[in-house]
């Protein structure tokens, strides 16, 4: 059995999940697509292959990687919170994606197969008081050859022009919670060397930062800040009533016109398990 450090554990979550977390987890893989189909494909995805998408929240992702494998490809899409996953079989079933299963399981309580030919994972290893377990597991699951793509947060990376002091106390607050809770929401540049160390080979690396003038992207840091109000306020933070004024601020800066919004910077890696 693993540790508790070493497991998935809804405890360790800062942001909101099930129903209320649902609108955001659309709006962000909206506004990720672009980069995260460029991922996918410069990583060696392709027809036929059988994926796994660990954390997979909302599904989104989940259901573009069913598109982009065929029908000849299968994707199975994992995530500890079986409110979210309730929601993305609902909605994968109106889509009608036959290749396409969804899981309540920790991949951390399991003693994976090798028979993966891609895995891929977004927004996760941040919330793990200890990755490398997880991408071990990862590394299990894997048939020689496979490839591991991994996406993640570097917070320091957020930015504002003119400045925000509503976005600078909300980088503050959601960095200090996720460190609370045990995560890094730093780990974006450690990825090349976590998955090094797991024992893959070929690992590259490339940032992504959506931002705009208008735009969904204007939106994350608002809607995140909501998401992140009860692990907050969990940690003795900050009030309720300087949350709402935070995220009325937030909102508030989004609707001028001529602000910037963004999203922090995203760090991708990914690598391969070596042939037999």
């Amino acid at each position: 059995m693993p540790t508790p450090s070493q497991s998935l554990d809804k405890s360790h979550y800062v942001i909101r999940g099930g129903m209320e977390g649902r609108a955001r987890l659309r709006i962000l893989s909206r506004v990720m697509w672009p980069s995260t189909l460029n991922l996918l494909q410069r990583a060696g995805i392709r027809a036929g292959m059988t994926c796994l998408d660990i954390g997979c929240g909302g599904g989104d992702v989940s259901c573009e990687l069913a598109h982009l494998v065929g029908p000849s490809g299968r994707v199975i899409a994992m995530d500890i919170d079986d409110v979210k996953i309730a929601i993305a079989r609902e909605e994968a079933a109106a889509l009608n994606i036959p290749n396409l299963e969804f899981r309540v399981c920790n991949l951390c309580e399991t003693e994976p197969t090798a028979e993966f030919d891609f895995v891929y994972a977004r927004f996760l290893l941040t919330h793990l008081p200890d990755p490398c377990s997880l991408v071990a597991k990862i590394r299990q699951a894997l048939r020689p050859g496979g490839t591991f793509v991994v996406a993640d947060i570097d917070f320091r990376g957020y930015f504002s022009y003119p400045e925000s002091p509503a976005l600078a106390r909300y980088v503050a607050l959601y960095t200090e919670a996720v460190k609370r809770r045990g995560g890094d929401p730093n780990i974006g540049p450690r990825l090349p060397t976590i998955l090094t160390a797991a024992g893959f080979e070929n690992v590259q690396m490339s940032v992504a930062q959506p931002a705009g003038l208008d735009g969904e992207v204007k939106l994350i840091s608002p809607l995140t800040m909501e998401n992140i109000a009860d692990a907050v306020i969990a940690e003795d933070l900050a009030s309720r009533t300087e949350i709402d004024r935070i995220v009325d601020e937030l909102y508030v800066y989004a609707r001028m016109p001529g602000t910037i919004g963004c999203m922090p910077r995203v760090v991708e890696s990914w690598g391969q398990r070596p042939p037999a």
